[in-house]
């Protein structure tokens, strides 16, 4: 059995199922809760960007990943 603990608020997910309950983005796990505060936090963000640029948004996402882990939080 195969046990992923969460990168972020480091929550043990002991079943993990990918997309389902644990997240694989930018070369970190996520688990669900986190994964969908990330996205509410970078939406506004990326609304106000004009044009998009895809390398800006890896940028941003794995930037914010890595802040978060050193909070501990989204």
């Amino acid at each position: 059995m195969k046990t992923i603990t969460c990168d972020v608020c480091k929550k043990k997910m002991d079943v993990p199922v990918v997309n389902r309950n644990y997240f694989h983005l930018a070369h970190r796990d996520l688990c669900e809760s986190c994964k969908d505060s990330l996205e509410s936090f970078i939406k506004p963000v990326v609304r106000t960007k004009e044009p998009f640029d895809y390398a800006w948004y890896d940028k941003l996402v794995q930037d914010s990943i890595e802040k978060a882990i050193q909070k501990g939080k989204f």
